[in-house]
Formats: structure tokens, sequence, C-alpha cells
């Protein structure tokens, strides 16, 4: 189910995994595949992970490896992935998805354990259930942004002519990925148009969302409106204001840990002093939700 230890490397760097952890991956191998336990838990696990491959929020329930503690438990998510490997990659090749996309895609595997050792200084998988979305197909890096095949819920639907559970696409902004730029996101907004209708032409998407601190209007008090934060918020339309206070979400994907004391947080960039002085004032920050028209027609 795994590949052999002299294969293992080459599969952890196609994923992009931080080159200091892949000795380490590599050396655990033989603890996974000799313990008779652990090669069960393996095989359950991508069992439930690849069981209804492409399938828009499909149920997914890993089973945890609460019995196993220190690098082995932090890592053990990288050899479900690597094992459901080729079910995922005969999917795409299904769909007909380009090498080059889904290259991208699946190697947001390292990018999570490069988060992980950003915030612990140890090698560990950040957000397993993250994960999930891209090693099932329903999860794509186009370009600069990353967009996710999801339905409507009843809040965001709310105002719209597309009513809740329609199809739509969720937009991310992974991490480690360079500013951005609004020829980036106009890029990777064009890439989309392009590639679902291309490779999901049963699926008819009208609407992209995007749920993100990068959509709290708060921060055009400290940016100025040609900043690259200001212009993507200008894209979107609001789809609802949120209460629920988020304060830990802007200090975690900018400074890196989100249990970091305010008091000490840097001022480097206009976005740090944003950040830091604005909760350092006493005030909050929110997630943003947000719409705009999607050209592709299905």
């Amino acid at each position: 189910m795994l590949p052999r230890t002299d294969e293992l490397a080459e599969v952890l760097l196609d994923l992009g995994i931080p080159h200091e952890d892949i000795n380490d991956l590599v050396r655990m191998r033989r603890r996974v595949t000799d313990d008779p336990e652990l090669r069960q838990f393996l095989e359950r696990s991508v069992d439930e992970l690849v069981r209804g491959m492409g399938e828009v929020g499909g149920p997914v329930d890993l089973p945890d490896l609460d019995w196993a503690s220190g690098p082995l438990q932090r890592c053990f998510p990288v050899y479900v992935f690597v094992a459901a490997l080729p079910a995922t990659r005969a999917y795409h090749r299904e769909c007909g998805i380009p090498s080059d996309v889904s290259r991208r895609t699946l190697a947001d595997l390292g990018r999570n354990m490069a988060v992980h050792r950003r915030r612990y200084g140890r090698a560990g998988v950040q957000a397993p259930w993250w994960l999930i979305h891209h090693f099932r197909g329903e999860l794509y890096q186009l370009g600069r942004l990353q967009f996710e095949r999801s339905r409507l819920g009843e809040r965001t639907a709310a105002g719209l002519d597309v009513g809740p559970g329609s199809p739509c696409l969720n937009l991310h902004i992974p991490d480690f990925h360079g500013p951005l730029t609004p020829a980036a996101v106009e890029r990777s907004l064009a890439l989309a148009r392009e590639f679902f209708p291309l490779h999901f032409p049963e699926e008819c998407y009208r609407v992209v969302t995007c749920h993100s601190w990068l959509l709290d209007t708060q921060l055009r008090k400290y940016l100025p409106e040609d900043s690259n934060i200001v212009r993507f918020q200008e894209r979107f339309r609001i789809a609802r204001a949120e209460t629920e206070q988020a304060d830990t979400e802007p200090v975690q994907f900018v400074f890196g840990d989100p249990e970091l004391p305010v008091e000490g947080l840097p001022r480097r960039t206009a976005v740090e002093r944003a950040v830091g002085d604005h909760l350092r004032a006493g005030g909050h920050w929110y997630v943003g939700h947000g719409w705009l028209p999607f050209g592709g027609t299905g």
C-alpha cells in the first residue's frame, strides 16, 4: 500500500514535503508496515478516505490515532495520504486534470507540514481534515488560489438568485505562495472559469464564495486603498455579517501562531500593524463572508 522505502522519498518530494522531514518519514515507514495493528489502521483510514472519491461534501470520518504518541502520531496522516495517492491520481486522470494542476494541488500536504513546523518547530501535519478535500478530488490549486467544489448553505445563499444546496466554488488563499496581487487573483479566476466547465461539465457553478478574515471590512481602516487586501475585498459582495469573534484567525495566518500574546505582536508590515494594533486597542476581528458571480456555465 505504501511505496517501497527507496521510492517513498521521491513521492514525498512530489508532495512538497519539507526536506528536513523526509529522512524521518522514510525511516518511520518501517514502523507502520511492520506493525500489524498500525498497518490495519492505515488500511482502514485509506478505505475511509477514498470511499466516494470525487463526491462533493461526502462524510469522511478518519479514525484517530489516539493510542500512539510522538512523531509517528503527528505524521501518520502523511502515510494515509501517500497510500491514498494512487486512487487520487486515478480520479484526476479520469477527470482529465492536467498533471501540473494535480501536482500543485496535492503539494498542499507539504505546505501544511511547513505551517506545523513554523508553529511548533517540529514535524507534523497541521490540519489533516483540511487535506481530505485535496485527496478526494474536491479542491484544486489554480494559480495563486484554491477552489473547492462545494454547495451553498442557507445563510450564504440568502439574497442570491441561486438557492441553498446549489453548486458553488469555495475560494481559499493558501500560505507560502507570494503576494495576493490583483493580477494573480484575476489569473486564478480566469483559470477556474476554464477549468471547471472542462473537467466537471455536469456541474454548473454560478457563484464563488469566500469565508475569510481577509474579508473583514475593518481592514480598510488600516490599509491603503490600493493594497492587495483591499482590492481583493472589492471583488466580493457581502453575503452576511458575522457576529462571532475570530481574533485568532489573523494572528494565526499573519504571525504563524494563534496563541501569541497580543502585546508582543510585531509591527514590521502594514498588515502586521493592522492586526496587532486593532487587537491592542480592544478591537476584534471577524471572518467575512462574500461572494462573486462566476462565469463558468457547465
